[in-house]
């Protein structure tokens, strides 16, 4: 069978996506994977994908580009012919969907979360609801991760229940991320908190900076740290310039970029995402299975992972003195406290996160799709 895979960067099929795609090439499925060209595609190609290329204007909603857009996505759909079409973020979902419709394959998308259109309303948010709907009115199964998305989604009739389903997030690959002992951070300085998101105002970076200001006036110490992408192509992103001041002021360290968390979170007491609204975040599956309490929003996506006074707390969103409070509460508390908050983490990672979950839950929903299609499914083993 042939699948065709899309997202808005190779950069998310190869960090998100990368078991789901291991298990259907063990299935023997031909996976094509089409996203925008980036440093990540190779590492496509060495997963066992073919790989095609396409442009996609990432931030903008100008209609031309989304046209073209569209049309190159016919061309793919055309000359492959795939059986399935797999769809992650906006544009793929919507106009990659209408493609594979045109060619009688079948749709499957995931919905990871709401975006920037969504949290700022208005125009372009109606413009977006109106694609949607029509982008994924034939889907055979609309994921979801988390309700409140879901709920947004069947409310406004842009889905119907009946073709959604609710997934924990992308899942988290439990012996890739192990566990760390908080102990080996005893008595190397101040505590440290990280925050691990592209540098975007959406995801509360702002409010994480002047949260560790406050902070660290009453506890010079602490540390705050920075890791993700700058220069992204998104309408609220930060400006380089802007975290150069804020290193230099002195109040974070920017980390840069990687490709293996595990070594921050290890050195860190407890990750941080005071986000405006999530899917289900990566970041915060990655800290929780690596045992580390959290820090988050009372919001979507993010309260999700959150056992409030469990194994993290939650604040409110884009109150940078409720994130300093609640920062200050996990800093005074003791390291047997923050040690037991870690290790429910870890539980709860193992007991509603495991990325087996959401891969049965996709060859649950290949598996209908293609018995609705005609086509059977190949007897090999679904997990690899």
């Amino acid at each position: 069978m042939r699948v065709i895979i899309s997202a808005n960067t190779s950069w998310n099929l190869v960090n998100f996506r990368s078991s789901l795609i291991r298990v259907l090439i063990a299935r023997g499925y031909e996976v094509i994977a089409v996203a925008p060209r980036d440093k990540y595609s190779d590492a496509l190609v060495a997963l066992g994908c073919r790989y095609i290329s396409v442009e996609m204007d990432n931030k903008g909603t100008n209609p031309v580009r989304d046209l073209a857009l569209t049309a190159q996505y016919l061309r793919i759909m055309r000359r492959e012919r795939p059986d399935l079409y797999l769809g992650w973020t906006i544009k793929p979902n919507i106009y990659g969907s209408l493609s594979a419709r045109a060619v009688g394959a079948a749709s499957i998308n995931n919905i990871s979360g709401l975006g920037t259109a969504f949290l700022h309303g208005g125009m372009i948010q109606a413009l977006v609801k109106a694609l949607y709907k029509i982008g994924l009115i034939k889907s055979e199964r609309i994921l979801f991760q988390n309700d409140e998305d879901r709920s947004i989604f069947v409310a406004d009739e842009i889905v119907e229940a009946g073709r959604s389903i609710t997934i924990p997030g992308s899942g988290i690959n439990l012996d890739h991320y192990e566990p760390q002992s908080l102990g080996a951070r005893s008595g190397q300085g101040g505590p440290v908190f990280l925050l691990i998101a592209r540098m975007l105002r959406d995801k509360g970076v702002e409010e994480f900076v002047e949260a560790a200001r406050q902070v660290r006036a009453v506890m010079p110490a602490a540390r705050f740290q920075l890791l993700g992408f700058l220069d992204v192509e998104n309408r609220t992103a930060i400006a380089r310039s802007t975290v150069e001041q804020w290193v230099a002021e002195g109040v974070v360290e920017y980390l840069g970029v990687t490709d293996d968390v595990r070594p921050f979170i290890a050195a860190s007491d407890c990750v941080v995402l005071p986000s405006y609204r999530e899917g289900t975040p990566r970041t915060l599956l990655e800290a929780m299975a690596m045992g580390r309490p959290l820090v988050a929003t009372d919001v979507p996506g993010c309260r999700e992972t959150v056992d409030d006074g469990v194994n993290g707390w939650l604040c409110r969103v884009k109150d940078a003195a409720d994130l300093a409070e609640k920062m200050l509460r996990m800093a005074r508390a003791s390291p047997e406290s923050r040690a037991e908050m870690g290790r429910q983490s870890r539980l709860k990672a193992e007991r509603e996160f495991d990325e087996r979950i959401v891969i049965d839950a996709y060859l649950k929903a290949i598996d209908e799709a293609m018995a609705k299609k005609g086509n059977k499914a190949t007897g090999v083993p679904d997990v690899a």
